[in-house]
Order: structure tokens, then C-alpha cells, then sequence
């Protein structure tokens, strides 16, 4: 029978709108809807950024075939943003500053600077932001000027003493100074917080003083994020890349968002002078980068913030014993943010110290800040160890970063490896060899997570520790993959995109339609960010129709349509959005009641799959599986913070009795709490 699929970007939409429901949701912490608001910008502008190029370019394709399929679909993402973008409007607006006025905090939006605070904005104007501000008159000697992606800038209407009319601009300088101004009012007990914006429009006489000032609009331009690096290995990638991020900002412009009232004259030339004809002219609000409201200068008051939960202190590693040996002993793993990331740091600064440690393996995707694994690793290198570092120095917006931290440990005698000729490195795995007795040990930890120590507060995500050997000598030969290319290995245990992932799942599911067709015990449970290779995807549809129960969690893009009669009606699938982000992997095959449990790097996307280094790994330690299969089903169990995946894209709520709520987080956490007694 013929199959369906949600369309990958229109269902990443309905993701952010999942986001966009977090802040309007009253029973949400007043700052923590704040926060989701701000998420939401942040992710439409990395899909403006990342996908509209693409949509943009297969709709010239298309055009050369009369083909309509993607300029639909643009059409439609234009029609859904612009829906979402009054609902964020309209919960900031009629709902967020109304309550935060209630607390004493006021947010000037939309509305002139009060009177007594006028001197004191135009003081920091003027001893503050003047010198940052670049002001460009839009005439007709200007060929080439192009501003740089999501830079804020204020359109500004002149007329000079003959009445003769002159567009400018002048930049909003929040990539150096904070984008909002507070004054505490002693009187009332109230904060007041102002835009940078404003305090700019209020005082832009002073910036052309020679010219009446008629009207002023604010803008951004967002650009393409796309880094094209085929076939650039053979060089020094890490050169290429800082050439590739210095373009980025100046690339291919796929919006154009202004500040709604400016007439269509004023903005076709606008769209003409900034050479703006092939970007989505869109209409926003009077403020853009809303995701700035997450560094609103206002302190965490406990009733305005999700109570915090202390990470737990896993029992097993509450002790002086090393990790080495424990790790001789049995397999442990840890589930952050519910149990503490230490144990890893602890890995680490243990490997650096250890006398038995001779050489330390890390693949890297996304580094901390100040990250402590980094030190140790550097610490290692210096403590006569082996060091050898696989980083990525392509992991999205994070590239500057790595880059940065690359010349840091090289510079310390760390062995680097930059990535695989023509796919990304995204495996998080790390391995140590110890000589024992004489003989060679290894030890390792392979996460469904980066080893981060910042995204580990607040990403859901488990990290296995082992000594099982024969595993351990897979991790060794991804190692050697990244440094031999062209040798592709054979794996015993590990399961290594890209050469056999695929087939392994399609493998595992045929077992499952192979059980269902002779009565066995079946099932499939798949915890992932995404789900939207086809392939795989109709591999799933056809475990269905064989009467093979699935449940999917899956927290963004699901292009699987559940609930469709003949073609997956065995299959149910929802969405969990709440105070942490759901990151980790976790992959179960019911296999007849005797459960086949994977944790994995890798989501369910083609690039994932077939163009990427990822790792599943196999759970063999009975009480591990055990607790990744509890701690899925207390998230299928979950009923707050639980929408449906649907045929109608309407995330729609999981239904509940008054009397069951079952908030799927905060019951991980006190399941945490239980094994820790």
C-alpha cells in the first residue's frame, strides 16, 4: 500500500510550537515561560538559517520541472510562522508582563520610556551605547554593504531642511552590551527594564543631527548557516572552517524581519538598497532576537523558577575505590540530570593521575566552557600519557569554539584528529587503556550525551561505564577508523553508522515482525529527538501491520503519522517538552521477552544514519536494562508535559483523570531518589 510521511520542516514547526505552549502554559513558572519564549526565537532563527536555504534551493529546482511540491511547502511554513509569531506576541503581551508587573517588574514593551527614567536612558546613551553605534545612510553610492546574520539594525526615515527625504540605519550594538537597561524605582519597589532598541530610537537625534527624524523601524537579516566543506580535508580543515564562519555571517539572506507600519514604498527599497530580492520578506514584531528575554536582568526568585532538584549522588560511586576497579567489577550508568555528572569528571581527573593509564581516547562534539574534562585531558597529556582527541569541528554554531579549544590542547601535546573525509564525527564515546599486571585493560564510557558539563544540567541523557573488554576493543576500532579512514572494521558488539546501522535496525525490527507472525511476545520501544528517515520510517509503518506494538518518544520532527488505519494502526507516538530537554537515545526490541536494550548517538535521520560516526551500544547488564526500560515507560506513562504526535499536527495533550497526574520528569527523579535508599 502506498505510505504517508509528515513533512520533516512543517512537523519541526509543530516542535516549536510545542515550545511556544511551554510559555503559555500558566501553570509554568512566570521567568521559565520567559525562557521558552526565548527558545522559541532561538530555534526559529537556526531554522531560517538552516533549512530555508535548502527549501529555497529545491524550490528553484523545481521550478525547472513545473513541479509545486516545495513551493507549497514554503507557502505553508510562511502561513504556520506567522500564526506562531501573534500567538508569541499575544502571550507576551496579554499575558507575561501583565504578571511580571504583578511581581514589581516592569517591562517597558511597546510603549514609551516613562517619564523619569528618560535622563537616566539618555545618560547611559550617551556614556555607553554612542560609541558602538555605526550609523550608514542607504543612497545611492552603496553597492556592497551587507550586515552581518540576525545583527539588529533600526531603519531610520530623514528629511533634511528642504524636506527631502533619506533612509539610514544605525546597528543595536547587544553583541557587546547588554540588550536591556533596569532601574530599580526605591519608591514603588519596582525594576524597570527598557530595550536597548528604545533607548536608541529615543535619542536618534543625536545621531543625525542634521536631519529631522521622520520615522524609525527595527530590522534583521537572517542569513544561510550552511558550511559547505565537501571534499576540503585534504588541507587544514581547521583553517578553512574560520574562513567558512567569517562568510557565514555574510551569506545568502533568507529573511528579512521588520518591524510592521513601514510603507511598501520605504520597503521595496529597503529590500532593493540591502540586496534582500530572494530572502522571506516577513512582518514581525516591534522587537527581534526575543532570544535575548532569557538574560532579562531579573534574579531567580524561587517562586518564579522551577524548584531546582540537586543532581543525585549515584550510590555506587560514593566511595574512595577507584573507578578503575569498580568498573572491573560491573557496569554502572548514570542518567543526568537526575543523578550528578561527576562520576564522568571523576573518570577523567582519574585517568590523568592514574600511573597504570598510558593513553586516554575522547571523541568530542560540543566542549564546555572552561570544561573541566579538558583540563584533565590536558593534565594527562602533561603527565607523560598518550592524549588522543577526536573533535568536531563541525558541530553546528559550536565551531569557533572547538576550533578554539583544538589550538588549546594541541598547543599541550594533545594528538588531534579533525573528523572523517565527507561525514560527521558525532559518536560520544571515550576509551582509557591501562596496563594491569602486565597486561593491557580497558575502560570506557559511551553516552548518549556530549561530554559537557553545562548541557549535562539540563539534557536528559544516560552514560554507560564499562570494562567489558570485547566492547571496548569495538570503541578502540572507531578510534582507528577516525585515524585510517579507508579501513572499515568489523564490529562484535557495537553498531557504527555509517556502514551498519541501517541494516542492523531493519534487522531487529524483521525479528519483531518475525515474533508477531508466530504468536511470540513483540514489541518495539524507541526514544529519540527525531524520527524522519523514510526507510525506516516504512519499516516501522510494515512492523505495524504485522500487529508489532510501537510507542515512540519522540521529542522534535516526527515524520511517522501514527494511528493510520492498515498502515499504523499498532503505532502510538508523543512528544515530552518540560523543564529539561529529552535528549537521550534509548532503542527496545521486545524479542519475545527476552529485551534487546540499546542507548545510541544517533537519531533516526538519514544524515544520522548514512553520513554520520555515531554508536549504538548494547545493554547486556540485566539490572541496566532494566532500569533504561523503566525509566522509558515512566516517560510513555507520563500525562503532563505529553502531547500527541497526529495525523492533524495539533499537539494535542495526553488526556488525564484529576486524580492521575504523572509528570514524567519529576517521577525519573524520585525513581532516582528510590534506588538511592
Amino acid at each position: 500500500m502506498e505510505t504517508s510521511f509528515f513533512d520533516r520542516d512543517t512537523s519541526w514547526l509543530a516542535f516549536n510550537s510545542r515550545v511556544l505552549m511551554e510559555a503559555a502554559d500558566d501553570t509554568v513558572p512566570l521567568l521559565e515561560r520567559l525562557r521558552f519564549l526565548s527558545i522559541y526565537s532561538a530555534n526559529l532563527d537556526e531554522f531560517y538559517r538552516v533549512r530555508i536555504p535548502v527549501l529555497l534551493s529545491l524550490k528553484k529546482l523545481e521550478e525547472k520541472t513545473n513541479d509545486t511540491n516545495i513551493a507549497n511547502i514554503v507557502t505553508s511554513i510562511g502561513t504556520i510562522v506567522t500564526g506562531q509569531m501573534k500567538d508569541l506576541g499575544a502571550i507576551l503581551v496579554n499575558q507575561i508582563i501583565p504578571q511580571l508587573k504583578n511581581e514589581n517588574i516592569h517591562l517597558v514593551y511597546n510603549e514609551p520610556i516613562p517619564l523619569f527614567l528618560e535622563n537616566d536612558c539618555t545618560a547611559y546613551f550617551i556614556d555607553k551605547v554612542a560609541g558602538f553605534l555605526q550609523p550608514v545612510l542607504l543612497n545611492e553610492q552603496l553597492t556592497d554593504h551587507i550586515i552581518e546574520n540576525n545583527k539588529l539594525q533600526i531603519l531610520v526615515l530623514l528629511a533634511d531642511t528642504t524636506g527631502k527625504e533619506y533612509l539610514a540605519m544605525v546597528n543595536i550594538p547587544c553583541n557587546v552590551l547588554p540588550r536591556f537597561y533596569c532601574k530599580d524605582d526605591i519608591e514603588t519597589s519596582t525594576r524597570y527594564i527598557v530595550f536597548m532598541d528604545d533607548i536608541i530610537k529615543a535619542n536618534l537625534r543625536k545621531v543625525f543631527a542634521r536631519y529631522t527624524i521622520k520615522a524609525s523601524y527595527s530590522f534583521k537579516i537572517t542569513r544561510d548557516a550552511a558550511l559547505d566543506l565537501a571534499d576540503e580535508y585534504d588541507d587544514d580543515i581547521a583553517a578553512k572552517l574560520k574562513q567558512q564562519i567569517k562568510k557565514r555571517d555574510f551569506g545568502l539572506a533568507t529573511r528579512f524581519l521588520y518591524q510592521p507600519g513601514i510603507s511598501i514604498r520605504i520597503l521595496h527599497a529597503v529590500v532593493d538598497k540591502l540586496h534582500l530580492t530572494n530572502a522571506n520578506i516577513v512582518a514581525g514584531g516591534n522587537y527581534h532576537n526575543l532570544k535575548d528575554l532569557a538574560k532579562v536582568p531579573i534574579a531567580d526568585i524561587q517562586h518564579l523558577i522551577y524548584q531546582k532538584q540537586e543532581p543525585i549522588n549515584t550510590k555506587a560511586f560514593a566511595t574512595t575505590e577507584t573507578i578503575f576497579n569498580l568498573l572491573a567489577k560491573k557496569d554502572y550508568l548514570i542518567h543526568t540530570p537526575y543523578e550528578s555528572y561527576y562520576p564522568v569528571i571523576r573518570f577523567f581527573n582519574e585517568a590523568a593521575v592514574d600511573n597504570n593509564v598510558t593513553e586516554i581516547y575522547i571523541a568530542i562534539y560540543r566542549v564546555a566552557h572552561n570544561s573541566m574534562i579538558g583540563h584533565s585531558l590536558i593534565s594527562a597529556a602533561k603527565n607523560g600519557k598518550k592524549v588522543v582527541v577526536q573533535i568536531e569541528l563541525q558541530a553546528r554554531f559550536d565551531e569557533a569554539s572547538n576550533i578554539s579549544y583544538a589550538e588549546v590542547m594541541q598547543t599541550e601535546g594533545i594528538h588531534l584528529i579533525f573528523g572523517v573525509k565527507g561525514l560527521k564525527v558525532h559518536s560520544k564515546i571515550c576509551l582509557v587503556e591501562r596496563i594491569v599486571n602486565g597486561k593491557l585493560k580497558r575502560y570506557g564510557i559511551i553516552s548518549t550525551g556530549n561530554f559537557n558539563e553545562s548541557t549535562a544540567k539540563i539534557y536528559t541523557d544516560v552514560s554507560l561505564f564499562t570494562a567489558h573488554q570485547e566492547i571496548l576493543k569495538d570503541v578502540s576500532k572507531v578510534f582507528d577508523f577516525f585515524q585510517v579512514n579507508y579501513r572499515i572494521h568489523r564490529y562484535r558488539h557495537l553498531v557504527v553508522s555509517p556502514h551498519y546501522t541501517r541494516n542492523k535496525l531493519y534487522k531487529l525490527i524483521d525479528k519483531e515482525i518475525l515474533n508477531s507472525n508466530l504468536g511470540k511476545s513483540t514489541y518495539i520501544k524507541l526514544k529519540m529527538n527525531s524520527l524522519s528517515d523514510t526507510k525506516i520510517i516504512d519499516k516501522l509503518y510494515e512492523a505495524s501491520r504485522a500487529g508489532v506494538k510501537i510507542q515512540l518518544i519522540v521529542r522534535g520532527i516526527c515524520s511517522l503519522i501514527p494511528g493510520i488505519k492498515g498502515m499504523s494502526d499498532n503505532i502510538e507516538a508523543i512528544s515530552i517538552v518540560d523543564n529539561y530537554l529529552e535528549h537521550s537515545r534509548v532503542y527496545i526490541f521486545g524479542n519475545n521477552n527476552n529485551p534487546e536494550v540499546f542507548i545510541s548517538s544517533a537519531d533516526l535521520m538519514t544524515r544520522n544514519l548514512d553520513a554520520r560516526v555515531e554508536v549504538t551500544c548494547p545493554i547486556y547488564d540485566e539490572e541496566i536494562k532494566k532500569e533504561l526500560i523503566d525509566t522509558f515507560d515512566m516517560g510513555w506513562k507520563g500525562n503532563v508535559k505529553v502531547r500527541f504526535h497526529s495525523e492533524k499536527l495539533d499537539n494535542k495533550y495526553r488526556l488525564r483523570a484529576e486524580n492521575q497526574v504523572f509528570r514524567a520528569q519529576l517521577e525519573t527523579y524520585k525513581y532516582y531518589e528510590e534506588k538511592l535508599k
